[in-house]
């Protein structure tokens, strides 16, 4: 039988492949149904589409860390994936509103934030504090990156203020992992909703930004 280190690794690894593997993929040139949907689509049904989205992010993040802290390598590897299409989900909305450029680079740079959870999650089964503590700081850096980045497509949205809206994200589901890894499921659970629930702070300011930046594109209500 594998021991759990080596079973921990397998899952590493195919986790990097899973978030690093189609990143130099066309988004905008091979739109999701989502992406398709969002042209033309009223700007409260947008507000919906990100809420969706983003909601679905932090369930599917919370069902890979569930795995992976029990080793249980083929669920992982099953929640990784779809974790994986809803981010190429998100990337094709991206790229729907602000172009091609845009969505291309926002793949990876949302990958990046759920590779840093894996890091956290694989240092919180090992025990390790060290490595937890560097996947907490990088995982803080990226809320600044991304605000940046968020903020340049949208002036709209201050950076700083993206920023406080990811590391709360950040911090949300850290408690989910830390809960889990504890086996304390009940709180584990109330976690999940909250992290959850938390989505739609990111997602209705980011919703507005957009359908008054682009009028033409999302009708008002």
């Amino acid at each position: 039988m594998k021991s759990f280190k080596s079973t921990l690794a397998a899952l590493a690894l195919g986790t990097a492949v899973a978030v690093t593997g189609v990143i130099g993929m066309d988004v905008a040139g091979t739109p999701s149904a989502v992406a398709a949907e969002m042209h033309g689509m009223a700007a409260a049904n947008l507000r919906v589409a990100l809420n969706q989205l983003l909601g679905e992010h932090a369930t599917l993040a919370a069902a890979a860390t569930q795995a992976a802290l029990r080793g249980r390598k083929s669920e992982f590897d099953a929640a990784a994936g779809a974790l994986d299409k809803n981010s190429q989900d998100l990337a094709g909305a991206i790229g729907s509103v602000y172009g091609k450029d845009a969505g291309d680079a926002f793949l990876p740079l949302w990958r990046k934030h759920i590779g840093f959870f894996v890091d956290y999650t694989l240092a919180k089964a090992a025990g390790s504090k060290k490595k937890q503590d560097k996947a907490v700081q990088d995982l803080l850096q990226y809320a600044d990156d991304f605000g940046a980045f968020l903020n340049s497509a949208t002036p709209a949205l201050p950076k700083e203020a993206v920023a406080e809206l990811v590391k709360t994200h950040i911090v949300s589901l850290k408690e989910v992992v830390d809960a889990q890894a504890s086996r304390d499921y009940k709180l584990a659970f109330e976690k999940i909703r909250a992290a959850s629930h938390h989505m739609q702070m990111i997602a209705d300011p980011l919703a507005d930004a957009i359908a008054a930046q682009f009028p033409d594109k999302f009708a008002s209500n």
